[in-house]
């Protein structure tokens, strides 16, 4: 029997548990003593993140050799095209390794889609498009750079899910912790 915890991260919280100056961490929202994050998402990104108190399954959703399916929202600064999303995948070539092929559609924002604190900037010139991004791997900052390597660079990135796990029924800052036999 494992933990399995379900967090949905608001805007600007660390992904550990150790303070870090003055922004929020997990600890600030996640009590439950002994479980880890299974992965990362960065400061400026909201939505999933799964913590475990189980070695064996932090690695196998965090280990990119899984290729669990992780779901992304992303509002990307200027109007997507298709032409635009077809070296997403086929899988851009970033500076230090080559993305593997994503599956990436243009979307209506989402409808569950919360107020984002901070707001993101907006430029009256210039549109945003949405984006849902379906990645088997996991690098640093990976969703960022990739849209930004096609001229549409990210203002607001979301993980819905993670494998069969989301955020559905999540508010923001809010989890929910599961029981799991693996």
């Amino acid at each position: 029997m494992s933990t399995l915890i379900l967090f949905n991260k608001p805007c600007g919280v660390i992904c550990q548990f150790s303070p870090s100056g003055d922004k929020p961490t997990l600890k600030d929202f996640v009590t439950t003593p002994g479980v880890y994050p299974a992965g990362r998402l960065d400061t400026d990104s909201e939505g999933l993140v799964l913590l475990t108190d189980d070695g064996a399954l932090q690695h196998e959703i965090a280990n990119p050799r899984h290729k669990m399916a992780k779901i992304y929202y992303a509002q990307v600064d200027g109007a997507a095209t298709e032409n635009a999303l077809e070296p997403l995948r086929k899988g851009v070539r970033l500076s230090d390794f080559q993305a593997k092929p994503a599956e990436v559609c243009i979307v209506e924002a989402p409808a569950w889609l919360w107020p984002r604190q901070p707001p993101i900037r907006v430029r009256r010139e210039i549109p945003t498009s949405w984006l849902k991004l379906v990645l088997r791997e996991g690098k640093n900052r990976q969703v960022r750079r990739m849209t930004a390597a096609v001229g549409l660079p990210t203002l607001r990135l979301i993980r819905h899910s993670i494998g069969d796990w989301s955020i559905d029924g999540l508010t923001q800052g809010d989890h929910k912790s599961l029981i799991i036999n693996i």
